[in-house]
């Protein structure tokens, strides 16, 4: 009788755990929030002296060399000059804007620049500039007379117009940045490569500074014919943007440049500081060149994900797991080791995970080119065997 108590007690709870529910599978993620392209990275040209950096515009930064301590800029300074006028004055496409009246004052300030050998344009008393021609000197001859004069016309006065080029610094999160000048000629002017290429992608999305940073040269009333100290224009897709060299500053570039890589438009922005040498342009523009050169050649469409890379598993209760991977993914225009952001959406799973079964999503947005990854179970998952249903806790 005992026995048979004992068989049915038995077979009570061997039902009661046979009967329990079947926990489903978990997903376990093995990647972070980003992936990075397959491949070495590539080793560009580098300037061997003074701070040098370079990205791909929307995509991410290709590197950077030497100090990332503030440095004199000398006349990239202008950039921002050309920034706060044009946010303050803009240009609609064809448009020249309002005349500025050149006064006694601002020729001799030219006549001071002059003197005392800076970068200046020639103007005389009492002729009239439009704002365009006004950032056409400011930019292309570099003159440092004319940023005293857009800067008075802005704001009333140099030190008003620097408090707000130091405002539009900060709003652009340049944190290492400062201006004491509009022309860069205070070597208090100070910034860094990656704050500059920063400045740059937001002056080049106003179409008129693009406009005037790409010409090669420009007629003034007084001036006559001025030529672009940007000698790079044109050469390795080189489309601007400002140079900039004094004693303290060294030969400085500011630049971008864009090339067709497999039928998408790239474009990169980079920013070379400090070349010191008997001629600190050259230097400054052949390094420069000799990146964007570089850049665009180890660029190629490639994969977001290795083949059969791992995003995670499919783990169950019972102690087995299968591999989930990105059976089809697609190609961005990159470079080997680029890290790009990404996100990994997964939902519930079903109780019965078969092969090819979509766990999840992984989501890349790359310059506002968004990419939805399926993910998906390599194989089956195996059901527990009936000794661990019938012994689970």
């Amino acid at each position: 009788m005992v026995l048979v108590l004992v068989v049915a007690l038995i077979s009570v709870g061997a039902g009661l755990q046979w009967s329990r529910r079947v926990p489903a599978p978990v997903f376990r993620p093995a990647m972070a929030d980003s992936v990075t392209l397959p491949g070495t990275s590539p080793s560009l040209p580098w300037p061997t002296a003074g701070a040098a950096a370079l990205a791909m515009e929307g995509v991410g930064s290709l590197g950077h060399v030497g100090s990332t301590a503030p440095a004199p800029i000398a006349s990239i300074t202008k950039v921002m000059t050309a920034y706060v006028v044009l946010k303050d004055h803009p240009l609609a496409a064809g448009a020249t804007g309002p005349l500025i009246p050149v006064t006694a004052a601002d020729v001799a300030v030219y006549q001071l620049g002059l003197a005392t050998q800076q970068s200046v344009l020639a103007v005389a008393n009492g002729e009239t500039l439009t704002e365009m021609q006004a950032l056409e000197g400011l930019l292309i001859p570099s003159g440092n007379n004319i940023a005293s004069l857009l800067a008075d016309w802005d704001a009333g006065s140099s030190a008003a117009f620097v408090a707000k080029m130091n405002a539009a610094a900060q709003a652009l999160g340049l944190s290492s940045t400062h201006f004491n000048d509009a022309s860069g000629l205070d070597s208090g002017s100070v910034s860094t490569p990656a704050d500059l290429i920063q400045l740059g992608q937001a002056a080049m999305s106003i179409p008129a500074f693009a406009q005037i940073v790409g010409l090669g040269e420009a007629t003034l009333p007084v001036a006559g014919l001025v030529y672009n100290f940007d000698y790079d224009l044109g050469r390795d897709g080189i489309i601007g943007i400002k140079t900039g060299t004094d004693a303290a500053a060294g030969g400085c570039f500011l630049f971008e440049a864009q090339s067709k890589v497999d039928g998408r438009k790239v474009t990169l922005v980079g920013a070379v500081l400090g070349q010191q040498s008997s001629s600190p342009i050259t230097t400054v523009l052949a390094e420069a060149e000799a990146l964007a050169k570089a850049a665009f050649a180890d660029m190629g469409s490639l994969p977001v994900l290795p083949p059969d890379h791992l995003v995670g598993r499919v783990v169950t209760a019972w102690g087995t797991s299968v591999a989930v991977t990105a059976l089809h993914a697609p190609s961005i225009v990159g470079w080997p080791g680029l890290t790009v952001p990404a996100r990994l959406e997964v939902g519930p799973l079903p109780a019965r995970v078969a092969a090819g079964t979509r766990i999840g999503t992984l989501s890349i947005d790359l310059d506002g080119d968004n990419m939805a990854v399926a993910v998906r179970a390599t194989h089956a998952v195996s059901g527990p065997s009936v000794i661990w249903r019938l012994t689970r806790r």
